[in-house]
């Protein structure tokens, strides 16, 4: 296994790690090395089950002993040495200055039922990994059945199905929400732009902590969505005169315009606590925090950034809600399925591998919905009035018909 690089001051230095780095050469660095086990499960089946000899279950055939005793062949009990039970964290790198390492051995009984299943798990971790998983994130499936009750598991599998379908949900109607919008009256531009970059950096902030695939994939999709959106926004356009590109801007309505105004107006207010609490943070960090490179010090520093402050970003179009006193603009449908799946997220904070911060920042988006609800409350939508499409409930109202006198 390759190991993870160490962590060090960027400023003060660590000599003893930096001099090892640098006498190993750069082909050195993906190589794995070896690593020791400190932790060994071992499990023997305790029912007394007698077996039809002809019909032997394939996958309890591979660890039976068998011994002749007269006329009749018995098995000697089952000794079964639990795979998935050895995380990755157990693993300890072995080098030339390892003179004691610790191994913690632990015993337990296990049944017929639980000892097949365990089987089979282990033989789709194995498989996992053939298709072409690594090893950390068949270590993550590892951690699921492992680290959690198999009661409490059957409801995570119930619940992350949900999650998916209110993921492609919420997908789904965000996509054709921005599909359809032509104008950004009501709309914080900032807020657009401001969510684009903080979809960015956490994707590549999960990417650079080797986060897994349950968590990186739907990031990454997100990052991608972001970034049509501010296309959408902006009004971007490029034209192409022989084989040099030319970005074109849209021009802005006066309710853009308008709009415009009261998000600048609110990042003004913003800028003055935002920024000298993200230069605090960033040099606090590079003071007293060890990292892998200064990239990776860059990209926490941004993602720390994101985490901390993304609730005062949505303050922007808060502020534009409260000026306009509307969120008819805002698209609901898409802002309830991610509602669902912020909560369901609480629940997937607990058992799934994350970074603290990421696990933190889905408690603040509970928050964050709770005061769009409140605004929307406070704020009714007024059915006479015309949207950014042109439409009005009122005139999407079918009139009564009128009945023909005879």
């Amino acid at each position: 296994m390759v190991p993870r690089p160490e962590e060090v001051s960027l400023l003060a230095g660590d000599g003893t790690a930096q001099q090892v780095e640098a006498e190993r050469p750069p082909s050195a660095l993906d190589e794995p090395v070896s690593h020791w086990r400190s932790r060994l499960t071992l499990n023997v089946m305790v029912d007394d089950f007698v077996f039809d000899g002809s019909s032997l279950p394939a996958d309890v055939h591979r660890y039976m002993k068998m011994v002749q005793l007269g006329e009749t062949v018995h098995y000697l009990p089952i000794l079964f040495i639990d795979q998935l039970s050895s995380r990755v964290r157990d693993l300890m790198v072995i080098n030339r200055s390892s003179t004691e390492l610790p191994l913690t051995v632990s015993y337990d009984k296990i049944s017929l039922g639980r000892l097949r299943f365990w089987i089979h798990m282990q033989d789709a971790v194995y498989a996992l990994q053939q298709f072409g998983f690594s090893e950390k994130d068949a270590d993550e499936v590892k951690g699921i059945f492992v680290d959690t009750n198999l009661y409490f598991l059957a409801l995570t599998f119930l619940v992350a199905a949900f999650h998916l379908l209110f993921d492609f949900l919420a997908f789904k109607n965000d996509i054709s929400f921005w599909k359809k919008k032509k104008s950004m009256m009501g709309m914080s531009t900032r807020a657009v732009l401001w969510r684009c970059f903080s979809t960015v950096v956490v994707f590549l902030f999960l990417l650079d902590e080797q986060t897994s695939l349950l968590v990186l994939l739907p990031a990454g999709v997100g990052a991608a969505i972001e970034l049509w959106k501010v296309k959408k926004a902006l009004k971007v356009s490029v034209a192409w005169s022989g084989l040099k590109p030319r970005v074109q801007f849209g021009a802005s309505s006066e309710s853009e315009r308008t709009t415009e105004e009261y998000d600048t107006q609110a990042m003004r207010y913003l800028s003055c606590l935002l920024y000298p609490l993200c230069v605090g943070g960033a040099v606090y960090s590079l003071l007293n925090v060890k990292y892998k490179s200064w990239y990776s010090w860059l990209i926490n520093c941004f993602v720390n950034g994101v985490y901390a402050f993304g609730f005062l970003f949505m303050l922007p179009q808060l502020f534009v809600n409260y000026k306009m006193k509307s969120v008819a603009h805002l698209p609901w449908k898409a802002f309830t399925y991610k509602a669902f799946n912020t909560f369901i997220d609480d629940v997937f904070a607990f058992i799934i591998t994350m970074p603290t911060s990421h696990r933190l920042a889905c408690f603040r988006d509970d928050v964050v919905f709770l005061v769009y609800l409140y605004q929307r409350w406070l704020y009714p939508v007024d059915r006479s009035r015309v949207n950014e499409f042109g439409e009005s409930y009122e005139d999407a109202t079918p009139a009564p018909r009128k009945a023909h006198a005879d």
